[in-house]
């Protein structure tokens, strides 16, 4: 017969954003748990609400199978001595196995026999496997605990009732002074609590109670009643994932509603605006058929439509506020000069190990003005991050940042072009801080993305040399992000940076006399790893092969751009005919190039070759050399992969290890010449070739 089984943990609200991370590891945890009991199942329904996480699961087996399995136990010389009675490791075994060396046989594996028993292990119902949810609700673990009363058991938020319902019979547990039973609870006001005949019973009884346990019935029912009002009022309604997730997390009963505001507020730039309702008020704003934004607002109560014009009335004052306060702000704020808010940066720490924001820009402005020219830049462009890089940071100390500061960057560009800044400039103050996540939008423009990197890579080198290297888990001033950030604009631009630029940077920022009291220089190559890390996630997440992520990553080169280059090119012939003997060749070349153990510079002497393919293959070395530093990667591997020929006829000539030192020095130096050229694409020895 296939069984029902309900369990539902009844708690105090959660917070929104924990709510479907919760739901989603009970689920797996659940999983888990029966997949180990031996317990098969057809489906598993998950349900959530801020007061609840419950799962139904159908088509449960009566009881685990029954197992019948040979259990191999000591060699037979340890279990019984010389007079074949039974040492205490033989019966130790039987007795952990619940059987008696009665039941003992001998096999002989590799020469040698040991003891087995048959072991049968009676599967247990499936009531006494359902008991140990227990423990599954009790390993739930989420981004924040609390304690209550006197006990020591914390979770998310306390334990108000428990349901475990297998079809119409309790499973009884408990967790501290809360039992399972078969009640559980409605809507907080509207509802009633409901006692569940049958575990069947769970989503249609809380309906009838003002509670719709499903998150996506729910969260379709926001978005059905949003687009509805949007309808009837010709409005356009942008329902931004994130926010009906977070709204959906917080309702058992929505009721959409729509509210107003006065319409001086529109003079107010619309980032705040919408910042101010969405991400403060949980709030979606409005726009015209046009784009434009309109004076009103939708949000969601929890609740019916009972007394809804009290609920709008209050919704609507509670903006009101905020939006006086961001007017005020607003025009406060354009009241100073640019430099005025550049001098108070002076007085603003970027970290008291490190130095102030104002000397962060100093040092970020001598970055720009060294590394723009390497990237590329215009003389406009040049010019625009040189007076961006002088003001990027000033918002920070504006009114409407210190209240809003998720709006910082995108007031910097506001009240930039107010003051009369060129677009370019305004524009890259707001970009520098792009990428803001790991998947995140990168700067539009050139301006922005130098003076991104610029900011992040002076992050990094200050925190590294005042030891505040990330590790583990921890990362309290985001710099993987940061790295994150710089690897991928260089990426996108297609710009080359290594560790001879960023020593070049230091050596910049040291001659405008800004570089701070630490020793950035010893650093770069930890900065550089740190990158690299950043890389190899990245090429991870893009599912490159393994083998390959490590050649690019573990190679000396450090430009990044060629690391990101050479996966791709490597991933693009991997599946080549010839790939294989390529990749040989050029491994056997760094293989033996390891041996050369001279100090001093790689040089060759034609005179010391002693056959034909010496000579051909310096020829074929000399012709890559001379193309390199004008070939993209893609046709600097073909370049490489024309010297498998040479290459092997060379080895299939010359003795490198030859009895003369000279000769052998020059044959190796001729093969480091080489393994120079092969680390461009990276430690081709890592890769797996078949």
């Amino acid at each position: 017969m296939a069984h029902t089984f309900l369990v539902e943990i009844g708690l105090e609200e959660m917070p929104a954003h924990v709510v479907t991370p919760s739901i989603k590891q009970f689920e797996q945890k659940a999983k888990a748990y029966l997949k180990e009991q031996r317990i098969t199942f057809d489906k598993l329904k998950a349900f959530s609400t801020p007061r609840r996480l419950a799962l139904q699961i159908s088509g449960l087996a009566d009881k685990q199978p029954d197992i019948d399995e040979e259990v191999k136990g000591p060699a037979k010389k340890i279990a019984q001595d010389d007079a074949g009675n039974w040492s205490k490791a033989a019966i130790g075994f039987t007795k952990g196995q619940g059987v008696t060396t009665d039941d003992i046989t001998f096999k002989e594996l590799k020469g040698t026999e040991y003891v087995y028993v048959n072991k049968h292990i009676e599967g247990q119902p499936v009531e006494s496997v359902l008991a140990g949810f227990e423990d599954v609700i009790k390993r739930l673990t989420f981004p924040t605990m609390m304690k209550w009363g006197e006990y020591h058991f914390e979770y998310v938020r306390p334990i108000k009732w428990l349901v475990a319902l297998l079809d119409d019979t309790v499973i009884p547990f408990s967790i501290l002074d809360v039992h399972t039973d078969r009640e559980t609870r409605g809507h907080r006001f509207l509802g009633q609590d409901v006692t569940l005949t049958n575990a069947q019973d769970y989503e249609a009884a809380l309906t009838e109670q003002f509670v719709i346990a499903d998150a996506a019935k729910r969260k379709a029912e926001i978005s059905k009643q949003i687009e509805t009002l949007a309808s009837q009022n010709n409005w356009q309604i942008n329902i931004d994932a994130d926010l009906l997730e977070e709204v959906n997390n917080l309702v058992e009963w929505p009721t959409a509603f729509a509210g107003s505001f006065d319409e001086k507020y529109l003079a107010i730039p619309e980032a705040v605006l919408i910042t101010s309702m969405r991400d403060h008020q949980r709030f979606f704003y409005v726009l015209d058929q046009q784009g434009r934004l309109l004076p009103h607002f939708v949000s969601v109560r929890n609740g019916n439509r009972e007394y809804i014009e009290n609920v709008v009335a209050g919704n609507e004052k509670v903006l009101a506020a905020r939006l006086s306060d961001a007017m005020f702000f607003y025009e406060e704020d354009q009241k100073p000069d640019l430099a005025d808010y550049v001098e108070r940066l002076k007085t603003v720490s970027f970290h008291d190990k490190i130095s102030t924001m104002y000397d962060k820009m100093q040092r970020v402005h001598a970055i720009g003005q060294s590394l723009g020219p390497q990237f590329g830049l215009s003389d406009d462009e040049q010019a625009a991050l040189d007076r961006a890089s002088q003001l990027y940071k000033f918002d920070l100390v504006t009114g409407m940042v210190g209240e809003f500061a998720e709006l910082q960057g995108i007031m910097g560009e506001k009240y930039a072009l107010l003051k009369g800044e060129s677009k370019a400039t305004a524009a890259a103050i707001r970009e520098h801080y792009m990428p803001i996540s790991a998947d995140g939008d990168l700067p539009a423009t050139k301006v922005g993305a130098v003076l991104a990197v610029a900011d992040k890579l002076d992050s990094i080198l200050t925190f590294f040399a005042a030891g505040m290297i990330p590790s583990g888990s921890n990362d309290p001033y985001a710099l993987r992000r940061q790295a994150s950030g710089i690897v991928r604009i260089i990426r996108n631009e297609k710009w080359s940076f290594d560790e001879q630029m960023v020593r070049a940077l230091l050596a910049a920022e040291k001659a405008a006399n800004v570089a701070p009291d630490l020793d950035q220089l010893s650093q770069v190559p930890t900065v550089f790893a740190f990158l690299k890390d950043r890389v190899k996630v990245i090429l991870q997440g893009e599912k490159v092969r393994h083998d390959i992520i490590d050649a690019v990553v573990s190679g000396p080169n450090t430009d990044l751009l060629d690391n990101f280059e050479a996966a791709t090119v490597l991933a693009e012939h991997q599946s080549d005919d010839d790939f294989k003997e390529i990749i040989e060749a050029l491994n056997r070349v760094l293989r033996l190039a390891a041996k050369r153990t001279t100090d001093g510079d790689v040089l060759v002497d034609a005179q010391l070759f002693e056959n034909d393919s010496e000579a051909a293959l310096e020829k074929a070395v000399q012709a890559v050399e001379d193309e390199a530093d004008d070939l993209d990667v893609a046709d600097y591997f073909k370049a490489l992969a024309q010297l498998k020929t040479p290459i092997t006829d060379y080895f299939e000539a010359t003795m490198i290890m030859a009895d003369d030192s000279k000769v052998k020095n020059n044959r190796l130096n001729q093969l480091q010449l080489i393994a120079d050229l092969i680390y461009r694409l990276g430690d081709l020895n890592q890769l797996i070739v078949k």
